[in-house]
This record gives structure tokens, sequence and C-alpha cells, in this order.
């Protein structure tokens, strides 16, 4: 099994260094076998060839069955022209891959409870929110865009746009994300004021004649921003278009107290799956010893369940974190009084151990 491992910027070489720890202990329990192939992407790769998805990059990441991403950026690059900033290699290698559906599990560790910012009342009650975001399409990829004078001014101006290929091949992985959790689905859009809204309302409702076993529910994105705060419980899966879900889902990640601790899956039909932490490249602290690497080695258990159809080597990965966390090993970003603290190696060593 072939692993592309793009290890970016920041403290992205130092976590996927304990992803691969990761890697071979699933490789010694379960008798597997992972061969990696590296490429640069973002900041390193402006550096080493001028652009942040050098071609070499997405050639080794079509011919993989998977690919594991550190993070990319950092003010390194600020000054760089905005064609050619890291983010620009996130975003094209997505669309290299056709990956149009972006997985973000936000789930509360039971052992991270106290981070938490919600209310006690209200912790009490569970978050297991799986959040799928469309990546292809809407406001930050259509056209016409650009600057322009209106009114005798400057005006700046993006175009909103869904094909119903695009919103029906979402809701379907929302749909079947929800037959595999609890069952349930929200569709997120602004019907009341968006045309391309009341257009997603529509396709999303036709397909759910396909899944009368999944309870559809609906919810405008100011009112879906408010109740994840006020009651996160009600979800379990929530399915909406790029902006929104851009949005949506880093609220859904925050208010677990733990953005440390949440990985992602970007998906598309057949090319191999992208997998990252959600947490960024923090380069004030890299390669100091003190990233969290466990976002990265639970998207490591979503590579394996996700594109390798490997849900007991998953599984395992999960139970090792929880474990972990369990017997009180904290990074800084999630340490509680009465908790020991470790770093980046030796919390990828105790998790590979447990593996």
């Amino acid at each position: 099994m072939n692993i592309c491992l793009l290890a970016g910027d920041g403290i992205g070489p130092d976590i996927l260094k304990q992803a691969r720890k990761a890697f071979s202990a699933v490789e010694k329990k379960f008798g597997h076998s992972f061969a990696f192939t590296e490429a640069l992407i973002g900041g390193a790769a402006i550096d080493a060839t001028g652009g942040p998805l050098p071609e070499e990059t997405v050639t080794k990441c079509k011919a993989s069955d998977a690919v594991l991403l550190g993070a990319v950026g950092g003010p390194k690059w600020d000054d760089v022209a905005m064609n050619i900033r890291p983010e620009k290699g996130l975003l094209g290698i997505r669309k290299a891959l056709g990956l149009f559906a972006n997985l973000r599990p936000a789930a509360l560790f039971k052992e991270l409870a106290p981070a938490c910012y919600l209310r006690p009342d209200i912790v009490a009650q569970g978050i297991d929110v799986l959040v799928i975001r469309e990546l292809t399409g809407g406001v930050y990829f259509g056209e016409p865009r650009g600057e322009g004078q209106r009114d005798g001014e400057r005006a700046a101006f993006n175009t909103m746009i869904y094909k119903e290929s695009e919103i029906r091949r979402i809701a379907k992985v929302g749909f079947e994300s929800a037959r595999k959790r609890r069952g349930k689905l929200c569709s997120v859009d602004k019907a009341n004021v968006l045309d391309v809204s009341r257009f997603w309302r529509e396709i999303v409702i036709d397909e759910h004649t396909n899944y009368p076993d999944v309870e559809l529910s609906h919810q405008y994105v100011d009112n879906a921003a408010m109740q994840l705060v006020r009651a996160p419980s009600q979800f379990d899966v929530i399915v909406t278009e790029n902006l929104f879900g851009d949005i949506l889902s880093d609220e859904a990640a925050a208010i677990t107290g733990s953005i440390g601790m949440l990985p992602s899956a970007s998906l598309g039909a057949a090319n191999p799956g992208l997998y990252e932490p959600i947490h960024g490249s923090a380069p004030d602290i890299a390669g100091q010893d003190k990233a969290n690497p466990l976002a990265t080695i639970l998207s490591v258990a979503m590579l394996l369940r996700f594109s390798l159809n490997l849900a007991v080597e998953a599984e395992a990965i999960e139970t090792a974190v929880k474990t972990a966390l369990a017997q009180g090993l904290r990074t800084g970003d999630i340490m509680q009084p009465g908790q020991r603290l470790v770093g980046c190696e030796e919390m990828g060593e105790a998790v590979a151990a447990l593996i």
C-alpha cells in the first residue's frame, strides 16, 4: 500500500514523523506493508522550486493509494505573490486529485472534557459531529471573479455557483455517512436569501428519496452556527457548501477545546484521498518537540478506514489514542492540572506502543 507524504511547513515534518511510527506499529500488529513516497508542497516547495505545488508532487500523489499531509504556510511566505502563496498548493492538490468532499469529525474526548469551552451541562450531552464540506465548487472557484469598476469606484466580485451534479454527489456522501453513524443529516444553506441555496436544498431533498432511512433536516447557516454552540448534541452529520463548510467546520472543531486533536479527510470519486490534521503549521513551535501529533495520527486512522478499507486497524489507532489520554499523557496544547506533560516524540512513541 503506497502512501505519499507531504510534510509541508512548520510542524509538518515533526508530526508526520510520528505518523510514520503509527504506520509501523500497524505493520507489526497486522502484518501489512506500507511504502512511502515524499514530496514537496506549500512554502517548502516555493523555496525549492518557486511554486507551492510542483508537477512532480501531483504525479507522486496520483500514483499513491492515499496522501497524508502535515501542514502548509507560515509568516515566512506572507509577502510572496498571491498566486503562489503556500495555501495555493493545498487548493491545487485538492483540485488535481478531484477531491470534492471534506470530512471533518469534531468529537469531544471524555478525557479532555474539562478543556471544552462550552458550559458543563452542554458538554455532558456529548459532542460528536461530522461536518461534510463541498470542496471544489461555490464562491471559492466560481467565475467570473476579479476586480473592476462599479458606479465610478473600485469594486471586487466573486461568483457562487453550483451545478446539480456537484450538489448531488456531496449530498450522497452526506447521506451515506449518516447511514453509517446515527442516521441524521442536517443540510445547511441560506435558502431564504440565496438562489443557489434554494437550488441546493431542492437537490438535497430530491436525493433524500434514495435514503428514506436517514432523517433529513435543514438549517440556515446563521442558525446552524448558533446551534453548534447552544446544543451541538443535536447534530450527527452536517452537509453544506464550500464557504459555509469552511466556517462551520472550524467552529465545530473549536468548541471541542482541542483543535490539536482533530483529523480530516478530503475524498473524491476514485482518486487517492488526502488526509491532514486541521490545526495548521504552528511555525512558532516547529522543531521544538512541542507539537501535538494526535490529530495527524488520527488522520492516519481515517486514511486506513476510508482509502484502504482497514477498519479494524483504524480502530486500533483510535483506541491507542484514547488510552494514551486516559493514562494522563498530554502535549502542551491540551495540558491539564494533574496530567503528565510530554513532547511530540514521546506522545508518538506512546501511541505506537499502545497500538
